[in-house]
């Protein structure tokens, strides 16, 4: 069983060796009053493949649904 999000992200890149590791500059929910330049996210594809198997761990019980709902990649 999987306690902590260090140990699901471990996971996750493990599962998903072809998974786009790099991280791009964000364009969603811009503060327009000043441009968070520094803010990067992984790509639409990683971000929902990270998200299932999130989901797919917490339905098979391998991690609690608490840790499920704060886990970021």
């Amino acid at each position: 069983m999987m306690t902590n999000q260090k140990q699901i992200r471990a996971a996750f890149w493990a599962a998903h060796p072809f998974a786009d590791r790099k991280r791009y500059p964000s364009r969603g929910w811009i503060d327009w009053t000043r441009e968070d330049k520094t803010r990067r996210d992984y790509c639409t594809d990683t971000r929902c493949e990270f998200v299932e198997f999130v989901d797919q761990l917490e339905r098979s019980g391998q991690i609690t649904a608490a840790l499920a709902q704060r886990a970021t990649l």
